[in-house]
């Protein structure tokens, strides 16, 4: 479990590439106390780390987190979000964010509106269900507020902080990014659908 407050922007050192499957390689400031066998949310994934050592850590990516997410188009250089699980004294600054990506998004818009950013992100039509006006969503991992939802697409507006301290500060029109929608919405669906 996450909270969606990126920790540190990380790079790719190394992809390595295998049948249907591929293996991670990343620098980044949040090797610290961190263990083989640990979760670490790379742009919004999930991932358990392999092998930690230099300020590097290693994991392995399955076919199904490559078809789901944007994982596969990373290369090395590519800067990328961090954020190590949260534990039981952690700050919940965002929301309940699991790292299990639901679908793949495109940046289709952006505009300047002083220090700030507005940002319309494409949607995939089922995904779009679980999406409320001033409701949780996480994008590249990062937990951000809905300003409007549209009939195929989402408008947030992104702080300074945001804009400095996360990959959206450089994401361009046409870029693809990871959404997780809001669990809890979910689970809401689910039961409804028991009951009827």
């Amino acid at each position: 479990m996450f909270t969606g407050i990126i920790e540190t922007l990380g790079t790719v050192a190394d992809v390595d590439e295998g049948t249907g499957s591929s293996r991670l390689t990343v620098q980044g400031e949040v090797t610290d106390g961190t263990a083989v066998g640990d979760s670490i949310s790379v742009n919004g994934v999930c991932l358990t780390a392999t092998s930690v050592e230099d300020g590097r850590f290693t994991a392995d990516v399955m076919a199904e987190t490559l078809r789901r997410s944007t994982l596969g188009e990373l290369k090395p250089g590519d800067p990328v979000n961090l954020e190590r699980a949260a534990t039981a004294t952690t700050r919940l600054g965002g929301h309940l964010v699991q790292g299990h990506v639901d679908g793949v998004g495109q940046l289709t818009g952006r505009a300047p509106a002083g220090a700030f950013d507005e940002i319309t992100i494409a949607l995939p039509e089922d995904l779009l269900a679980y999406v409320v006006e001033k409701g949780s969503i996480a994008i590249d991992g990062i937990s951000l507020t809905v300003a409007d939802v549209g009939e195929s697409d989402i408008t947030i507006g992104l702080i300074p902080e945001t804009l400095a301290r996360t990959t959206l500060g450089k994401r361009s029109v046409g870029d693809n990014v990871n959404i997780e929608v809001d669990v809890i919405a979910k689970y809401v669906e689910r039961l409804l659908e028991a009951r009827r």
